[in-house]
């Protein structure tokens, strides 16, 4: 019996040592990247371990059908393991999968209400869900287990930057600056918040900052170049408008907004060939390029080609209203016969009834004022 027993262990402890050199020559495999040899390995060596190596391997090639079926079983046979569901439901939520995911991390959230990565990942599932009432609630929830978990005070910051909710923003957003005052996309959000408020002096910096941390983008070229204009510093929006006619010559709406800061300056005939450039390179977009060329006109005192102008934009753009409101007006202005006046502004208040009040109400007192010339007119 004694015998027997001594046997015994002494089996169990080659099996021991023989699992233990298995799993290190798969844990060598594995290290260096040779994952369809370490799976192999770990099947030979076989618990949950292995399984759980197993299915990291075939998440790293990208079967990720065969990692989510392993990562199951290992969930399965030892439902306390948060680290594997961790990693599936990350899984999960990388293919799509966001009810099961959902499922998951509600379950890690349960396990362990002190971490703030399950908060973070159930809001991430909640936001692909559409469910953006319980993402924000989880959001703020991996805040409050950590006030600088700088993933959820993003997208805290984004979700009220988008809405142009300017104070929650801001509260957010400086949060996490105040942290890592180098994050890119906070400074960037930063900059929206502060743009979509019409305070460009104060983006320009931020935008600049954006910039010089790499994140090289056409959309804060745009935005930077547009902030410019505003601030009047029209060379710098010229340089930046430039720039993006230099990785995009196609681009008409950029000709325009160079025309614009161009026709800003007075530089008319500038402005005149820019607009005539976008015009060229996207022949659809008529109307915007006729509309510009008859405020330059308008402003250079050539009111009859103004008003030709503002017709061909018309022809190209009908549901345009201010450019129709802009034929009325211009020809208000130089033209003689009273009746085609009044017949303008009658056609706007008829064509376009729901537009800016202000058109609306000039529009209304300039057909009265046409209509008792008229009556003076004929007595």
């Amino acid at each position: 019996m004694k015998y027997f027993v001594t046997l015994t262990l002494l089996l169990m402890l080659v099996k021991a040592e023989a699992q233990s050199s298995g799993l290190a020559v798969a844990d060598s495999l594995y290290t260096i990247g040779n994952y369809s040899k370490a799976i192999n390995e770990y099947s030979k060596v076989g618990g949950l371990s292995a399984a759980l190596q197993i299915a990291r391997s075939y998440n790293a090639v990208g079967n990720y059908e065969k990692a989510i079926t392993q990562y199951q079983y290992v969930v399965e046979e030892d439902v306390k393991n948060q680290l594997a569901q961790f990693e599936l439901g990350k899984l999960l939520l990388k293919v799509n999968r966001f009810e099961e995911a959902k499922s998951v991390f509600a379950n890690l959230s349960n396990l362990n209400t002190t971490n703030p990565e399950f908060q973070f990942y159930l809001g991430e599932v909640n936001r692909h869900l559409d469910a953006t009432d319980a993402s924000l609630k989880q959001y703020k929830k991996a805040i409050e287990l950590d006030s600088m978990h700088l993933r959820s005070l993003f997208q805290l910051a984004k979700h009220y930057t988008i809405k142009q909710d300017r104070d929650n923003a801001l509260k957010y957003i400086l949060q996490g600056l105040d942290y890592y005052e180098n994050d890119v996309s906070l400074i960037n959000l930063h900059a929206l918040v502060l743009f979509n408020d019409f305070q460009f002096e104060k983006a320009i910096p931020l935008f600049e900052r954006v910039l010089e941390l790499g994140e090289d983008k056409n959309y804060v070229y745009d935005k930077l170049a547009f902030s410019y204009n505003k601030n009047w510093e029209f060379q710098k929006a010229k340089e930046a408008y430039k720039i993006l006619l230099k990785r995009d010559d196609t681009n008409s709406q950029t000709y325009f907004d160079l025309a614009g800061v161009y026709q800003k300056e007075s530089k008319l005939d500038s402005a005149k060939i820019y607009i005539n450039k976008a015009m060229a390179v996207q022949k659809p977009i008529f109307a915007n390029g006729y509309n510009q060329l008859a405020y330059i006109a308008r402003e250079q005192k050539d009111l009859e080609k103004a008003f030709k102008l503002f017709e061909r934009a018309h022809r190209e753009d009908t549901s345009d209203a201010l450019i129709y409101y802009n034929i009325a007006t211009t020809y208000d202005q130089f033209g003689t016969d009273l009746q085609k006046k009044l017949g303008y502004y009658e056609n706007f208040l008829k064509d376009y009834p729901n537009e800016h009040p202000y058109y609306y109400e000039t529009a209304k007192k300039r057909i009265s004022e046409l209509k008792e010339e008229i009556h003076f007119t004929k007595d």
